[in-house]
């Protein structure tokens, strides 16, 4: 501490009158972010000349002390020094808790610190900082598809959404910075709402592991952080430029952090992104470009005994959907579907015409924190989402310029969290959560509304405890249960409803009959029980094995009970069913890892048995006034998917590595005794890595990527009565495309500009071969190859 502070705490005490001055002061000097004792503190009691140092089990005692009122000044190294004024009758005990910054705060991970109370007995994969912004112009879902045991169900290459062991959508939850996504996840072509540069660290966990935010990651949890801020004196910040070939594209993000060392901190971020016609390794693929704009803002205090944080962001994206995915007759889709090129090819533009999408999502988040003695850190946070999603069709007349679908989504929740730690050993979380969903279906879009308007209803409680039994053992259980209902208002063709015997089922909810429609007013309820339990043994320093049971239980979503007519965007008919119940999954996960310089690998087999399974797939083909589209509909049951996750890393020397990945999934409808559709092909990952960080940081990576043919699937092809030639022939939407092989390159370099600002020159190339593939994922591959060579240019600098 400065003198002159020093001072103040001499010219502030109070010399004691009393008589009696054989009391002790006694107690500890602790980390007051995880407690641990800081040994060789230094006490100087103000007024005296008394002083001490804590021992190495962090404990002090000052003898010969009157009664009265006393300032102490407590400092060790890497530690802001503080001051306390405290009184003194009889012996007395006292802890005192430093701010360890400089060793704790200033990074960028803080273990235990994290947002998201995750699964420490379930399979984690994480991406930092600096391997996301490779991915600084791509998606979220890119960035995850890099890692084991997550793939993409793609439309097209710009809508890129991420399956955790062959699951996706409602099944997967997403928090981002802190708050569970509601964006309309419900769709195969519904990419998560979140602007990848604005997340400093990512976390793929692979089950139920997030009982906090709910229990129906049937699939997974995917964890979006914002960086830390640290608690220093600071202004920093960095740009990053990538330019890349196919599509003629560039993206540009800044972002600008201002830290004080009493805690308060602010960050602005913002992102702009802008591709025209992508383009397979023969053909333009006509209408695929994108325009993105993201912003963000960040402020608050952070403190140990208290703080509050608020957060806004603002994500913008308009998607072109391919143009040969949306056609007239069912001659032309059984034409499409058989063809090698698209029947659409026109010249590169940057213009997005329909069939299109529009995407606005907004995020609020206001969160503030108090540590209570004796019971744990309690918080509060109060979160507002809006979802904007327009879908355009190709229209003519009037109305094309309208959206063929235009839906409003606003979601508030409310949590209140409690952590609390029972002892060293022993740590107990518990809170409760309650949420209020709108869903505005605009009417006026001339089209019949896909989803209806509703208003839902959450309540949520859950608890988790982990206690370390030995050094090596470490027990975790978890419960939750969450209640739900639904106020839905909806018009059915009565035709439609009385093929489904709802006439019969239902009669109940028809609210008006008028004729050729009828309006009902469903109102469901679902209780839905969710559980985790697990274990993680370490066997030394290297090897560790973990067990995790998992009971996930989700609720059907707006779409799975009452869709009922042309997704757009998607480029197919959809058809719910009202009569589903909840879905029930119990995961069993093992891992076995092992981790060093050298060499370090995880095994990671499960298997997910789901009752009531909710699964879309293909029927048929229907002529619309707007052409023929696929009809997709949902039916519920048993299903069992089994799969395992391989990462290993070996050293040949200081700077030189190979990376392996390898993940297999087999999904199984033991109602059929069929294959799941959809599900990924067996894949694996090999690269080389060359990274020299005492000549500017080069880095040089190579890697080889090969995607087995998938050889499980259901039959779903169907035949299609030709008008022009009054046949029938069959569509084959079942077959899956051919195995392929993909080269990708990608590099970097640092130079220095200054003390305090470094740029980094990185160069790459995805497909480097420029191989043509159909990707099975990939939804519009019944109409077009997947992307040609795409050369990467980025420039990233930091100050």
């Amino acid at each position: 501490m400065h003198f002159q502070a020093l001072l103040i705490l001499l010219l502030c005490s109070i010399t004691a009158i009393s008589q009696n001055c054989d009391n002790t002061l006694s107690g500890s000097v602790v980390d007051q972010h995880d407690g641990s004792v800081l040994v060789g503190a230094t006490l100087i009691i103000a007024g005296t000349e008394q002083a001490t140092i804590t021992d190495f089990d962090g404990n002090f005692s000052i003898g010969n002390l009157c009664d009265g009122t006393y300032s102490v000044q407590v400092s060790h190294p890497n530690c802001l020094t503080q001051g306390y004024t405290f009184k003194i009758s009889g012996n007395t005990e006292k802890i005192f808790r430093l701010e360890h910054h400089l060793e704790e705060l200033n990074q960028v991970l803080v273990e235990g610190n994290s947002i998201v109370d995750k699964s420490k007995t379930l399979a984690e994969k994480k991406m930092a900082t600096q391997e996301l912004e490779r991915y600084s112009n791509a998606s979220l879902g890119d960035a995850l598809n890099s890692l084991s045991g997550v793939s993409s169900l793609n439309t097209g290459n710009t809508v890129v959404k991420p399956l955790i062991n062959g699951l996706h959508s409602s099944r997967v939850v997403i928090i981002n910075n802190g708050v569970r996504m509601e964006d309309q996840e419900w769709g195969a072509e519904h990419a998560p709402n979140i602007d990848i540069n604005s997340v400093g660290n990512l976390t793929v966990i692979k089950g139920a592991g997030a009982l906090q935010y709910g229990g129906d990651a049937v699939g997974g949890v995917i964890v979006a952080e914002a960086a830390k801020a640290p608690i220093i004196d600071s202004l920093y910040g960095k740009s990053l430029f990538t330019a890349v070939s196919n599509g003629r594209g560039t993206s540009f993000t800044s972002q600008l952090t201002k830290t004080y060392r009493s805690g308060w901190f602010g960050m602005v971020q913002g992102t702009l992104k802008r591709f025209g016609d992508f383009e397979a390794p023969d053909y333009i693929l006509s209408n695929t470009g994108a325009f993105e704009r993201n912003a963000s803002v960040n402020i608050g205090l952070n403190r140990f005994d208290y703080g509050f944080e608020a957060y806004y962001s603002i994500f913008n994206n308009e998607i072109g959907i391919l143009r040969a995915s949306h056609l007239g007759g069912a001659l032309d889709q059984i034409r499409a579907i058989g063809s090698d090129r698209p029947l659409v090819i026109n010249d590169f533009t940057y213009s997005i015409d329909a069939p299109k999408q529009d995407v606005m999502h907004q995020l609020a988040r206001l969160k503030a924190f108090k540590r209570i003695d004796g019971l744990g850190k309690l918080s509060l946070q109060y979160d507002f989402q809006q979802n904007n999603r327009l879908e355009f069709d190709i229209r003519r007349g009037d109305d094309r310029n309208k959206a063929s679908l235009d839906l409003q989504l606003s979601t508030h929740t409310v949590l209140l969290d409690l952590d609390s730690r029972f002892s060293e050993t022993s740590r107990f979380k518990t809170g409760a959560m309650a949420g209020y969903q709108k869903n505005f279906a605009n009417p006026d879009t001339g089209v019949r509304r896909l989803i209806p308007d509703y208003e839902k209803y959450d309540l949520g409680a859950y608890a988790i405890i982990d206690k370390n039994v030995t050094d090596n053992l470490l027990l975790e259980a978890g419960a939750r249960f969450d209640y739900t209902f639904m106020d839905v208002f909806k018009f059915y063709r009565t035709s439609f409803w009385e093929s489904r015997n709802y006439d019969e089922l239902f009669p109940q909810l028809v609210v008006e009959d008028l004729g050729s429609q009828i309006l009902t007013n469903p109102q469901l309820d679902f209780y839905n029980a969710s559980a985790t339990a697990g274990a993680s043994y370490s066997f030394n320093d290297s090897y560790s094995l973990l067990f995790n049971y998992s009971l996930a239980s989700r609720a059907p979503n707006p779409s799975e009970l009452f869709s009922e007519g042309l997704h757009h965007s998607a480029s197919r008919i959809e058809l719910g069913d009202l009569r589903f119940n909840s879905e029930i999954g119990h995961k069993f996960a093992l891992t076995f890892q092992k981790e060093s310089a050298i060499f370090s690998f995880s095994i990671n087999p499960y298997i997910n048995s789901i009752k009531d399974f909710i699964v879309i797939e293909p029927t048929s083909i229907q002529q619309t006034v707007r052409g023929n589209f696929q009809v997709w509909e949902y039916r519920q049951t048993n299903a069992q998917l089994l799969g395992v996750d391989v990462d290993a890393r070996y050293a040949f020397a200081k700077n030189l590595s190979f990376n392996h990945q390898f993940s297999l999934v087999k999904g199984y409808d033991r109602a059929r005794d069929e294959p799941l559709i959809n599900m990924p092909p067996v894949n694996t990952k090999n690269g080389i890595t060359y990274q020299n960080p005492q000549w500017k940081n080069l880095r040089i990576n190579l890697q080889s990527q090969y995607v087995f043919e998938q050889n499980e699937f259901p039959d779903t092809n169907f035949e299609v009565f030709i008008p022009e030639t009054q046949t029938t022939e069959i569509v084959d939407v079942s077959t899956p495309p051919d195995a392929y092989h993909l080269l990708n390159f990608d590099s970097s370099i640092d130079f220095k500009v200054n003390q305090k600002s470094t740029l980094t020159v990185g160069f790459g190339v995805t497909n480097l071969l420029d191989t043509s593939y159909r990707n099975y994922l990939n939804r519009l591959r019944y109409y077009a190859d997947d992307l040609g060579r795409n050369f990467l240019l980025n420039l990233k600098i930091n100050y």
